[in-house]
Parts: C-alpha cells; sequence; structure tokens
C-alpha cells in the first residue's frame, strides 16, 4: 500500500508567476476600465507572417492589427512605396482594422498583387511598424514532357529511377506509387531519397514492373502531379543470353557481364567529402545511399562528439539522419558507414551551423512618469552577429527629431529625466544575411494616480504548514509603494514570517492558524493613495485514516475495499478510486460507496492495483491496494460451432412470377441462428453459378420468392450464426418459369457520328436473365430532329450497335432502342438526342491581327468563322507561329513552330515566351471535334527590343605593371541593337575588402579596353554587360592582379565565356559552376546516345566524336535547341572519343563536356539457338573431322622433312582480307617442333573449354554463307573463316589475328 499527499497553494500559479516576475518597467494593466482613461501609443497585436504563400484560388487576407489609445490610423507601402488602397477597387480595408482583404474570387489576378507590404499604424502618440510581409502566388506547375524510355538491367547492379518534379512553391512533396494508387514497398534495398528519386542498391527480378511513377503532391493548392511511368525489367545472365536482341533496338542496356558480390560504394552523395549548410533552429537532414551486393547497412557517428539522442533520430532504413531544432553544437563531422559481407566504405558529412538573428533580450513597453529614467534593451544574436539599427515611429533615430533625454548606445536607448509629450514607439531591427527581427517597443510617459487591481474582499484559503500568498496588484505613475496591515493593526507587516515582493505580494511562508484574519494593502505614490481588504483562512489538511487493504479473491465472487478520511469542517471531500493508475471501467460491477468500492462478480482482468483518491478545492490525499484474482474449480467449457445446412427443401404456392420455399433447420452448436441465405441457380443461362438472391431472419424457415421469366431455377439455402456460415444445403428440385416479351429496354442508349455522312447508335444489350423469352432482337428507331415527323426503324439481332448512312453533316438525330423476342416487345423507352458525323471545318479565320505587347508576349485578335462553316462541335482556335529569324542577325535562324490552343469561341490570345527584336510568323485555324480547318494567311510581326545578353566572353590579357587590356565578344542574345558596354572596376585589398569602383561607358563597336594608372601587384575586379536602348544586360566578372615589379612574369589566365578566375600563386580561386551537367551515354550494336544540360549562353551546340587513337579529324553534328543525340553507324567493337562542344559565332570552341570513352559491344547473334538441331551437330562433326586431317597431314609432312608453303602461297594472293600468322606478329611461318602442340593461333578457348557468347564475332549464317573461309588446293587453310571479315579488317583496333575453325565450333558449345 502506497500513500501519496499534494497541496493545492492559494491563489493559483498566476500569482506564482506574479512572485517570480521581476519588474523592470511600469506595465499597462489589461483592465479595459483602466485603459479607457489611459492614453497610449500604437502596439501591433496580429499581423500575417513574414513569408505569405496565398493561394490564387481565394481572396487574399493580408492581417495587421493595433491597439492603443486614441485607436491608431493605418496606412500601407508596397515594395517601399506609398499602397493607395482608393485607387484599387479590389483592394478594401476592414473597418477599425489595417487589415486588407483583396478581391480574387471575383476576376482578380493574384500575381498581379505579389510584393512585399508593410503595415503602419500611428495615432498622436506614435508610430508602429509591421513585418515586412512577402506575398507569394503558390505555384503548382504541369510536369513538362519527356519520352520515358523503358529500362532494361542486369540483375544485382545498381539502379536511379530519377523523379524531378516540377519546381513549386511551396516545393511538393514528393512519393512513388504505381497504377493502382498503391504506394510502392520500399526498404533498406530500394528507398526514396530527399530529392524524391527511387535507389535501388542492387535490382532483383522481382522489381520488374512498368508503372514506377513519381508524384509531386502540392500542399497549398491541394493538386497531384504524376510523371510518365518508368518501365523496368531486370534480366538475370540467362535472361539476357535469350532476350536481349528483342530489347536492344528501342531500350537502353545496363551492364554487359554478371554483376557479383561487391564491396558498397556510395550512390549519394558522391566522392569521399561532402558539405552541409543548416541554419540553428531548423531539421537538419543528411543522408548516405549505397549501392552493393548484398544490400549494405548503414550506420552513423559524429566525429567530433556524441548524437544528441532526444533530437535525433534515423529514417529511410537508416539511410537518412534527422537532428531537429538544430543548436550551435550540431556543428561537425559527420560520418555514414556502409558495410556488407564484402566489405565496408565510409563518407564524411561536414555540417556547418549558421543562424537568422534571435531575441536575447527583446525591448519591452516602457511606462515612466515625468523626471523618470528609464532604458530600452534590445539584444539578438545569430551567425553571423546581427547588426542592431534603432527606428523611432518608423524613422531613422539619426533622422529624428533630437531629444536631450534620449542617448543610443549600440542596443539600448537609455531615457533620463523624461518629460511629457515624449511618448513614441522605437523599433528595433536586428539582421544578417540569413533574415531579420523587427520588434516595436513604445515609451509612454503618464501621470497617474495609484489603483488597485485586486478585486476586493477576496478570500485566500490554504492548508496548515504551506505557503499563502495574498497579492496587491496595482497600478500608478509613478509606480506605487505597497504596504501591508493586519486586521486593525497600524504596523507595517514587513520581515518574519512575511515576505514583501516586490509585485506588492504578500507572502506567508509557513501559514498556521492564527494567521487568518483580513489583511489590507494599502498603494501610494506622488499623486496619492489607495488601499484594498483581503482575507485569509487556513484549514486543516485532508487525512485517510482507513486505509485499503490488499485483497486475494475467487473468480466470480465480489470483493469490498474500504477508504475512510478526516478533513476539515468547511470543506467538502470528493472520492475518486483508480485502477492501474486509470480511470475505473465503465462497467455496473463496479460500485463506488461513500467510503468504499465493491467489485461484483470478479473476472481476471479485475487483478490489479486500485487507488483511493480524496481530494478537497485545496488538498488530496490518497491510498494503494493490491487485489489478486485466483481460478475457482474449473468447470467444462461450451464448444460454439457454425450450424449445420438446412435439410427438406420444398417448392409450393406456385406461381407465374412467384414461389414459396420451405425448409428444416440444422442444429445450431450452440450458437442461435441469425439469418438464412438463399441463393439460386439459372441452368438455362448460367448453369454452375450460384448467385444471392434474398435473406431472411433466423426465426423464419420459409420465403416467398419473386422470379422472372424464361429461367431454369434451383434453390438452396445458408444458415448464420455467430460462428459464420453453414455448408449450403442440397439443391430444391428445379421451377421453369414461363417465356414472356422483356420487361425493359437496353441501357446506355446514346448516338454520335464517325463519318461525316453518318450516324452510330449504340446501346448496352440485354444479359440472358432479362431477355424473359428466345429469338431477342432489337429495334433500332431514328429522325432527324426538328425535320422528320415520321420514324424510321429497323431490326437487328446480335449486335449491339447500328450505323445510319446518308445523313447531312453534324444534325441532331432522336434515337430509341427497343428490346423485342418471339412473345412481344419491351417498352418503348424515351428519345436521346445524337448528332450526325463531324467534318473538318470549311473556312479560315479572317481580319487576322497581331500587335506585340512587350519583348516577350504579342495578342492576336481573328473574326470567328460563321457557325454553319464549323461542320460540327466547335472546340476553339490555333495559332501556330515560328521565330524567322532574330533582328540583330543576318543570318535566318529558323526555329521550330509553336502551337498555342484557344477553347471556345475565342477572338483574341496572347502570345508568351516570344524572343526579344525578332521576327515571328503565325497563321490561326479553327479545330472542332473532326480536325484543324484551312490556316489565315500568314502574318508576321516584330518584337521589340529588350536587354541584351551576357558578354561571349570577358579575358585579361597583356597584364604589366599599370595597366592590363581586357577583350569579350558581343552577346550573343543581343535583343537589340547594342548602344554600347558599362565597364566597372575596383581594388580588392589582401583582406577581400573592395575599394571604390571606377565607371567606364565604350562604344558598341569596340571589343577590348586597355586600362591605364593601375597599382601594381593589385588585384582589381572587373564588372562588364551590355547595353541597349531598353536597359542594361546582365553582368559577368572578373578578376586579375597586375604584375609584381622587379620582373615578374605574367600570370597565366584561364578563362570561361561567362565567368574567368585569374589564378596566380597566393591567391583564393571561386569556384565557377560548370556550364555542362548531368553528361551520360548509352550504346548499343551501332549507335550510341549521349545526353546533357547545358546553362550557357551559346546555342551553337555540336556533337563531336572519333574513334579512340586516330588521328583523324573530329567528326561533328549540330544539335542546337537538343538536350541528347543519336549517333548512328558505329562499328561494333570500336572504342570511341564524344564530346559535346559549344561555340560562338565566329565557330571557336568556348565550352566543351570531358571527352568520354564509350565502346560499341561486339554484334551478338540473334538467331534461333540451334546447338540442338541435328543436322548443326553433323556439320560441326565433318569441321572437327577435317581439321583433324589436316593436322595429322601437316604433322606427317614435317616429319618428313618438307616445307609447308602457307607464307608462299598466301603471299601470292591479291585478296587483303588473307591474314597469315606468326607466333608475335600474327603470320605463319615455317612449322617447327616446338609448336606441334600449340592451338591454332586464332582459337581463344579459355581453360574450361568453354566461349563466352559476347567474345565470338561469328553467327551460323556467316559460317554457312561464307565463301573465302575454305581450304586452299594444297590444304592449307586461308581466309578469315567468319562472314563478317569485311566489317572485322576495317576496325583499326581490332586483333589482326583470324579466328579459327575450332574457335568458331567453340562458340556454340
Amino acid at each position: 500500500m502506497q500513500r501519496k499527499k499534494r497541496f493545492l497553494i492559494a491563489g493559483g500559479a498566476p500569482l506564482m508567476l506574479l512572485m517570480c516576475h521581476v519588474v523592470t518597467a511600469l506595465d499597462v494593466p489589461l483592465d479595459p476600465k483602466i485603459l479607457e482613461g489611459l492614453p497610449q501609443p500604437p502596439t501591433i497585436t496580429h499581423q500575417s507572417p513574414k513569408d505569405y504563400i496565398i493561394d490564387p484560388r481565394e481572396n487574399i487576407v493580408i492581417h495587421c492589427e493595433a491597439k492603443g489609445k486614441p485607436h491608431p490610423s493605418f496606412s500601407w507601402t508596397r515594395d517601399g512605396t506609398h499602397f493607395d488602397i482608393d485607387k484599387d477597387p479590389r483592394v478594401t480595408m476592414k473597418p477599425s482594422s489595417g487589415t486588407l482583404v483583396i478581391d480574387i474570387i471575383s476576376g482578380g489576378k493574384a500575381e498581379s498583387y505579389e510584393g512585399v507590404y508593410q503595415c503602419t499604424a500611428r495615432n498622436e502618440h506614435g508610430t508602429a511598424l509591421s513585418n515586412n510581409i512577402i506575398i507569394r502566388q503558390s505555384r503548382s506547375p504541369l510536369w513538362s514532357k519527356e519520352k520515358v524510355e523503358p529500362i532494361l538491367v542486369q540483375e544485382g547492379v545498381p539502379l536511379v529511377l530519377q523523379c524531378r518534379p516540377p519546381a513549386g512553391l511551396p516545393p511538393p512533396i514528393i512519393f512513388w506509387m504505381n497504377n493502382n494508387f498503391q504506394r510502392l514497398p520500399q526498404n533498406s534495398r530500394v528507398s526514396q531519397a530527399l530529392n524524391g528519386d527511387l535507389y535501388f542498391s542492387n535490382v532483383q527480378t522481382e522489381d520488374t514492373r512498368n508503372d514506377y511513377i513519381c508524384y509531386a503532391r502540392f500542399t497549398h493548392t491541394q493538386t497531384i502531379q504524376q510523371k510518365q511511368p518508368i518501365s523496368v525489367k531486370v534480366l538475370n545472365m540467362d535472361a539476357i543470353n535469350e532476350t536481349i536482341a528483342a530489347y536492344l533496338n528501342d531500350t537502353d542496356f545496363f551492364g554487359d557481364s554478371p554483376a557479383g558480390e561487391r564491396r558498397p560504394s556510395f550512390l549519394i552523395p558522391m566522392g569521399a567529402q561532402s558539405t552541409k549548410l543548416v541554419l540553428r533552429g531548423q531539421v537538419l537532414e543528411i543522408e548516405c545511399i549505397a549501392e552493393g551486393l548484398p544490400t549494405p547497412d548503414i550506420t552513423w557517428i559524429k566525429e567530433s562528439g556524441e548524437l544528441p539522442s532526444k533530437r535525433t533520430s534515423y529514417e529511410s532504413f537508416n539511410k537518412t539522419l534527422k537532428i531537429v531544432d538544430v543548436t550551435e553544437a550540431d556543428a561537425g563531422s559527420y560520418r555514414c558507414t556502409a558495410r556488407n559481407s564484402m566489405g565496408s566504405n565510409f563518407h564524411i558529412i561536414t555540417v556547418t551551423i549558421k543562424s537568422a538573428p534571435y531575441w536575447i533580450t527583446a525591448p519591452k513597453n516602457l511606462i515612466l512618469a515625468p523626471k523618470e529614467t528609464g532604458v530600452l534593451t534590445c539584444r539578438a544574436n545569430g551567425i553571423p552577429k546581427p547588426s542592431i539599427t534603432w527606428t523611432m515611429n518608423g524613422i531613422s533615430i539619426e533622422n529624428s527629431p533630437k531629444d536631450p533625454s534620449r542617448k543610443v548606445e549600440d542596443d539600448s536607448i537609455i531615457f533620463t529625466d523624461v518629460q511629457t509629450g515624449s511618448s513614441a514607439v522605437y523599433q528595433c531591427n536586428a539582421s544578417n544575411e540569413y533574415g531579420y527581427l523587427l520588434a516595436n517597443a513604445f515609451v509612454n510617459v503618464l501621470a497617474e494616480p495609484p489603483r488597485v487591481l485586486t478585486p476586493p474582499n477576496k478570500v485566500y484559503q490554504v492548508i496548515t504548514n504551506n505557503p499563502a500568498l495574498l497579492d496587491c496588484v496595482s497600478f500608478g505613475s509613478p509606480k506605487p509603494k505597497i504596504k501591508w496591515f493586519k486586521d486593525s493593526q497600524t504596523s507595517v507587516l514587513d520581515g518574519d514570517p512575511y515576505i514583501l515582493h516586490e509585485n506588492g505580494t504578500l507572502e506567508i511562508h509557513v501559514a498556521q492558524t492564527d494567521h487568518s484574519g483580513k489583511y489590507t494593502c494599502v498603494a501610494m505614490n506622488d499623486l496619492g493613495n489607495t488601499e484594498n481588504h483581503v482575507s485569509l483562512e487556513v484549514k486543516q489538511p485532508t487525512r485517510i485514516i482507513k486505509q485499503p487493504e490488499y485483497k486475494v479473491v475467487q473468480i466470480n465472487r465480489s470483493v469490498v475495499f474500504e477508504c475512510k478520511v478526516k478533513h476539515d469542517p468547511s470543506l467538502t471531500p470528493t472520492m475518486t478510486w483508480l485502477k492501474d493508475d486509470e480511470e475505473l471501467p465503465d462497467n455496473e460491477r463496479f460500485v463506488v460507496g461513500q467510503e468504499s468500492l465493491t467489485i461484483n462478480d470478479i473476472t481476471e482482468i479485475d487483478e490489479g492495483t486500485y487507488t483511493c483518491i480524496m481530494n478537497t478545492s485545496l488538498d488530496e490525499d490518497s491510498a494503494k491496494a493490491m487485489l489478486t484474482v485466483v481460478a475457482p474449480t474449473p468447470t467444462p467449457a461450451i464448444v460454439y460451432d457454425q450450424p449445420d445446412p438446412p435439410t427438406d427443401l420444398e417448392l409450393t404456392d406456385q406461381r407465374e412470377r412467384s414461389v414459396q420455399l420451405t425448409w428444416i433447420p440444422g442444429d445450431e452448436h450452440n450458437s442461435p441462428i441469425q439469418k438464412f441465405i438463399i441463393e439460386y441457380e439459372d441452368s438455362l443461362h448460367q448453369p454452375s453459378v450460384w448467385l444471392p438472391m434474398t435473406e431472411v431472419p433466423g426465426t423464419k424457415t420459409t420465403a416467398q420468392l419473386k422470379l422472372s421469366p424464361y429461367v431454369n431455377y434451383s434453390f438452396r439455402v445458408l444458415a448464420v450464426n455467430k460462428v459464420g456460415p453453414s455448408v449450403p444445403s442440397y439443391p430444391s428440385r428445379q421451377y421453369i418459369t414461363d417465356p414472356a416479351a422483356p420487361d425493359e429496354y437496353p441501357s446506355h442508349i446514346e448516338g454520335a457520328g464517325t463519318e461525316p455522312d453518318n450516324l452510330v447508335i449504340k446501346w448496352e444489350a440485354l444479359t440472358g436473365f432479362q431477355t424473359n423469352g428466345p429469338g431477342l432482337q432489337y429495334k433500332v428507331i431514328w429522325r432527324q430532329k426538328g425535320v422528320d415527323k415520321d420514324w424510321t426503324s429497323v431490326t437487328v439481332a446480335n449486335v449491339s450497335k447500328f450505323v445510319v448512312s446518308g445523313t447531312p453533316t453534324f444534325v441532331p438525330y432522336e434515337v430509341k432502342v427497343q428490346a423485342i423476342n418471339d412473345y412481344g416487345s419491351g417498352p418503348e423507352p424515351p428519345p436521346v438526342e445524337a448528332f450526325s458525323g463531324e467534318d473538318l471545318p470549311m473556312v479560315a479565320p479572317e481580319n487576322v491581327n497581331v500587335r506585340a505587347l512587350n519583348s516577350t508576349i504579342a495578342e492576336v485578335h481573328w473574326e470567328p468563322i460563321p457557325p454553319k462553316s464549323v461542320r460540327g462541335r466547335l472546340k476553339g482556335y490555333k495559332i501556330y507561329y515560328w521565330k524567322e529569324r532574330s533582328l540583330s542577325k543576318q543570318n535566318p535562324q529558323h526555329e521550330e513552330q509553336q502551337i498555342l490552343t484557344f477553347s471556345g469561341n475565342k477572338t483574341h490570345g496572347k502570345l508568351p515566351g516570344l524572343d526579344a527584336f525578332s521576327l515571328y510568323t503565325l497563321n490561326v485555324r479553327v479545330f472542332n471535334g473532326k480536325g484543324e480547318g484551312p490556316s489565315s494567311p500568314n502574318q508576321q510581326f516584330e518584337t521589340p527590343e529588350g536587354i541584351p545578353g551576357p558578354p561571349a566572353f570577358l579575358k585579361v590579357t597583356n597584364q604589366m605593371l599599370d595597366s592590363l587590356t581586357l577583350e569579350w565578344g558581343p552577346p550573343v542574345e543581343r535583343n537589340g541593337v547594342l548602344t554600347g558596354y558599362v565597364l566597372k572596376y575596383q581594388p580588392i585589398n589582401s583582406t577581400d575588402e573592395l575599394g571604390p569602383v571606377e565607371i567606364v561607358t565604350i562604344s558598341a563597336n569596340e571589343t577590348s579596353w586597355t586600362m591605364e594608372n593601375l597599382k601594381y601587384s593589385t588585384r582589381y575586379k572587373f564588372y562588364f554587360n551590355a547595353q541597349t536602348l531598353t536597359g542594361s544586360g546582365p553582368v559577368v566578372t572578373e578578376e586579375a592582379v597586375t604584375i609584381m615589379d622587379e620582373g615578374y612574369t605574367e600570370i597565366p589566365l584561364l578563362t570561361s565565356p561567362l565567368t574567368q578566375s585569374l589564378r596566380p600563386p597566393f591567391h583564393k580561386v571561386r569556384p565557377v559552376d560548370p556550364v555542362f551537367r548531368n553528361v551520360s551515354t548509352s550504346v548499343a550494336e551501332d549507335w550510341a546516345n549521349i545526353s546533357w544540360e547545358y546553362l550557357g549562353p551559346d546555342k551553337n551546340l555540336y556533337v563531336e566524336y572519333i574513334v579512340e587513337n586516330s588521328k583523324e579529324d573530329w567528326k561533328k553534328e549540330f544539335v542546337n535547341g537538343s538536350q541528347s543525340f543519336l549517333i548512328k553507324g558505329l562499328k561494333p567493337g570500336t572504342s570511341y572519343k564524344v564530346r559535346v562542344v559549344a561555340k560562338d559565332q565566329s565557330d571557336e570552341m568556348v565550352h566543351s563536356t570531358e571527352e568520354l570513352i564509350i565502346t560499341v559491344p561486339a554484334m551478338a547473334s540473334r538467331q534461333v539457338d540451334i546447338a540442338t538441331q541435328g543436322w548443326f551437330i553433323g556439320l560441326m562433326c565433318a569441321i572437327a573431322l577435317l581439321i583433324l586431317v589436316l593436322l595429322i597431314i601437316c604433322f606427317i609432312k614435317r616429319n618428313k622433312g618438307g616445307k609447308y608453303p602457307v607464307k608462299e602461297k598466301e603471299d601470292a594472293h591479291a585478296d587483303p582480307e588473307i591474314q597469315p600468322m606468326k607466333e608475335d606478329d600474327g603470320t605463319f611461318g615455317e612449322y617447327s617442333d616446338t609448336e606441334d602442340h600449340k592451338p591454332l593461333k586464332g582459337s581463344r578457348t579459355p581453360s574450361n573449354g568453354t566461349v563466352k557468347k559476347e567474345d565470338s564475332d561469328d553467327s551460323l549464317v556467316d559460317y554457312g554463307e561464307g565463301g573465302d573461309g575454305q581450304f586452299n588446293e594444297d590444304g592449307s587453310f586461308i581466309g578469315q573463316y567468319s562472314g563478317k571479315k569485311e566489317k572485322d579488317t576495317a576496325e583499326g583496333n581490332e586483333s589482326s589475328e583470324a579466328p579459327s575453325p575450332v574457335n568458331a565450333m567453340n562458340s556454340f558449345v
């Protein structure tokens, strides 16, 4: 038995807070009666978040609420300028509020209201500012169109399925599902990375499927976008040998050899080390995904300390380490280790912690009396350290009116000897590169007599020996002083046992009975005093005098726990019982008395700990006792089971459309039958198929069944109880109903034309059960709506559609379909409207005109065509447009035409995304359900000038002691007529501090500029951009160093077209982002595909390739506007060097990828495996016998001392295919004894006697049809045995050895 006691302190939690709060400034009370009479500067009470993402389908509400006396007025700025809401009818401000409501639902465009908003609340005592509220529209863009090629991959290798979702606002949530919208299973082998890609550490055959679908869910707009399904087929080596030919033409194949067990390597992140930046307070997520076989396990450690266990979790099967609420202590190096049975590997991620500003001490409102002193403190921290700036009433403190009582010292403002009328609102802004904090704090100078806010005559109650807290909340300016008195005493209560807190609260640390009585608090300042009276009552504690005892009870018996209490007579106790520290079960077996608990019919689940709690409004006491339940004498258990099936099924009261079924129930097996299920079989239309017909309660044994005509019925019954259904009963005798006319007409009747002169009428055929009789037919009825009065009909059978020919084009018809059988006609359906077929529109839109709205958007207008010329349902209009050329370039650059579709009967549309200063051509076409009509005459228009692109390149040459020369290329995208260039430059000292900026304006025809009078051995930074009449283009930068004195040599430069970096000794170089990314290749039997992403400005892109180690010129293919290219006509078994290059207008290479080495696989046989064919086995045996005879003849001739004249005879042949062999250089010499037991030079048979399929270039067809591979008249074997010798000879990197017949035969074993 355990016992606990708890006491409640008088005054509760609010009083404890008052006691612990050290008052540093006078607070304005919340009492409305006091607030009504006090002047107060504005205070922002509610505002929208700093980063406010809006839903474009809803009205925009930007909150700004403030309080003050008098009530403040509100105004707004947008992007730093005054926002006049009266000039925009869609913008309203809520009454007595600064909250803006922008009407979007009735037609406004949300994107036109994006920007940075700030609210200002002001009254005569000051001005408060809201945060800068950035309004951005949420976006959920569509997935870009792409062709997803199927993937053929070898079992055991790693695989990455890329998602690459469209960038939305906010970013989408990524998940992978199949066609049935079921999430794809993930485990330690297959998992999704943080970027949304799906990673396979090693693929297995079970991964084969054609519906890997990546979904992107945009939470703000509640929309989901999906990527095209990805098909993956995983093959083992046997399957690859059998099926590779079928997939090689239209799939990518990864891997060309069996993937065995291997130690882990990392798929992400790449390399041995990487870095991660995270802000304080955010969530750190770092991941390591490894490939290997068997599947690697991932473990994490922090090299420089322990992981914070309470904030650390592991996700994605231990591949992701997640730390929430990041602090500066979380910075350091994290090691992830991938381990399997073949070994281990590790990667180190260096985490750097930065921080947006956060408050250490935010400024608080300050209320001062005249001539008092106060301090506003604004302390914030962050990484890097934030800067502190002050404003008063929204104006910089330096530009505010001078106030001799105010002194600014860094993060504090000190007020001394303040005067009435100097009230104001001060703003503190703490900011660094990662964010900012803005706080308003007002200084209110008041002169108010004291007021006591504690309710008068309040009664405080406490338990003996506990603390008593009597509060005296007051307000006044200057701040009142508090004194306490007891009963009629005149002495001030101060000193033991009384403690007077700064906030006016009187504490009695250990209250006794004699401390009860009436207390008076007096608040006084220079303007007067006031008093308030409260009472204290000290009560006796609550005690349990008889505690519950430990009990042992048998099942099905009763038990009583007693719990008696003693308490203060003025308090009313309440008894509560708990079981295992939880509420008692809601069961009538538990009876709670005034001082007891009774449990009847004890069960095993009643065993546990029971707690008695006696509590009053001030304290409580508790006690516990155990209950143990023991088993009584065991009794036999009742067995429950499914019922037996019903028996003796009989059919009575037989009628044309009904019959009565009766039966006898089977044994219930101790569980009452709840219901009977009646099923039927139609042996005429669906033999051996039992279907449910009806259900009846378990108390009935008869059922009246409704029947249909022309059905051969059999019935059976199932009984159901709580355990489950019985097996079906034996079927009843068969009952056949007579045929009748159909009761219903076909459903889903519809009509539509497929050609301009027909109408196809369709319907859903009746089932056999619905026919009601034999000889089912359909009567198809139609007429032209509004033209024909009489109906035309035709009767058909065994079909569900009928084609009406010779109809006018796209006219309305009324159609009906009626069911008929040998016994009559069914009901006639109501007519359904249908239209005959459509034809292509007859005419093109007229009066097409176009007007360029700006450099990238044009508006097109046209007149709609007459309705009769549409000849179908008008779907809309299409604008075909294409760029002829840039007006700043003489050579035409015709681009692929684009199409914009405008649904409905539109008469105008806008063309977005145009290039500036270019000539375009367009035409307009109307389209209906059949297709497009003729195009309107071509119209040409020009887009105005825009800002130019960046210069093609910028480099530094001729570096001297005090001068250097800049050279550049004009922008590739001029977007207009260049008016000149702007060059800005400034020196950089050894601490990376920038000096003053100098500006030089250069004419448009210049391509170089010499900078003179520079300082020697000084680093300069240059900013360079081009200009048109429209404005300035993007800036490219360059850094260079003038050479040192005393013969310092010129420093070589590494340049790129957009950003160049000088790399002299002892200078740090900023990394340059690569302009080519994600370069990859795939290879097949005679082609290779290379893909890339290009981020540079030059559009003249080429794919160049050359045979490896060849001295020939590079072959190049022009690939503008594409991100992949298929190189065809490659030679099997040959290695190539491939690269993608970008060239400027002068055909000079300015960018290039690394040279990639690709090897085209040797031609694999695509023939059926004939190794088991009888004729093939015989042919191979004959070839082997001929070779054996040849070897015997050679051996005999050599033993006789003769020479084998192969060399002479081969030299006599002019055929270049004949390749003589020697031991070292591939020619036959004279035979020697040391060569008798060597295999033929051309044979490549391994030690195990087998040849891999991919090691052979030959096929059975080649051998069977080869004309050159034969024996010469003297018995020598000449020529290559392979039928592919022309191709093999032409390949310069292939071996010069000729395959032997032995090798050819081994390749088929």
